[in-house]
């Protein structure tokens, strides 16, 4: 087993389903959330959604990639010191709006119900986690792993060029062997700056990775090929922070203690 990988690069996703957003660097608290990560989502219609007493949702009753591949023509900005998200369509402006305001909310609402107008099942609202909770497609595990040499495998499999950012991870790394990612559930990964995660379990994926993240065009079927080549459709772990700490991107991730702490 690779005993040492790198971090080649760090994304976090504000709002379900729209655009990634690339880090230098976060800073990781022990149980919690990637930091940014799934702060808000858009409702299809009423999904049930309480913030008083939040549970997780299936993210069917959110707008999202895997039924509205649509949503990869846009490019999205959000600001966490002002609370703006910015949307932009065909590289003009669609929507502006303050996320923590009604009025905010509503302009960028009124986008969706134009752009998406033949796949609401109902009046399109922008929903906020409430403290200590996401809108992440796991009830657990929340910061997703993705191998980048699983991810090249994959194009030898489908004969064809892959964007990982087809699988809105987290954490990209390279270093591990392909597939190897499923061999760490159980171990624990560490960094020289104190960080420990606890890899939980594979991430199984569904018809999102279909969607180019460049075009919004559905032009692949990868969870098909997977399952034919492989017999699973799994690619990626997910992660729980157990001890946090500052990563960034080219940072060290090793297997077990970090070689400085095991020698002493």
């Amino acid at each position: 087993m690779v005993q040492t990988m790198r971090v080649a690069s760090l994304h976090r996703y504000p709002v379900k389903g729209l655009s990634p957003e690339k880090l230098a660097r976060v800073f990781l608290e022990a149980g919690a959330y990637f930091p940014g990560d799934r702060l808000f989502a858009i409702e299809n219609g009423p999904s049930g959604f309480d913030p008083a007493a939040p549970e997780h949702q299936p993210k069917i009753k959110f707008l999202m990639l895997m039924r509205n591949e649509r949503l990869a023509q846009l490019h999205t900005r959000y600001d966490d010191a002002t609370g703006e998200l910015v949307i932009e369509h065909g590289g003009r402006p669609g929507a502006r709006g303050d996320l923590t305001t009604a009025r905010g909310r509503e302009a960028i609402e009124a986008f969706f119900v134009a752009f998406m107008r033949y796949e609401l099942r109902g009046a399109p609202k922008v929903l906020a986690a409430p403290e200590g909770f996401r809108f992440t497609d796991s009830r657990s595990g929340f910061v997703s792993l993705i191998n980048l040499a699983s991810v090249r495998a994959l194009e030898d499999i489908v004969g064809a060029p892959i964007d990982p950012l087809r699988f809105r991870g987290n954490i990209y790394v390279d270093g591990l062997e392909p597939w190897e990612e499923f061999r760490l559930v159980g171990e624990t990964l560490t960094t020289a700056s104190g960080i420990r995660l606890s890899v939980e379990k594979p991430i199984d994926r569904c018809a999102a990775t279909n969607v180019d993240p460049a075009t919004g065009q559905r032009d692949m079927d990868i969870p098909k090929a997977m399952l034919r080549s492989l017999g699973h459709v799994d690619c990626g772990v997910y992660l729980k922070i157990r001890r946090g700490g500052l990563l960034g991107e080219g940072a060290e991730v090793h297997v077990g203690d970090p070689p400085h702490e095991a020698e002493a």
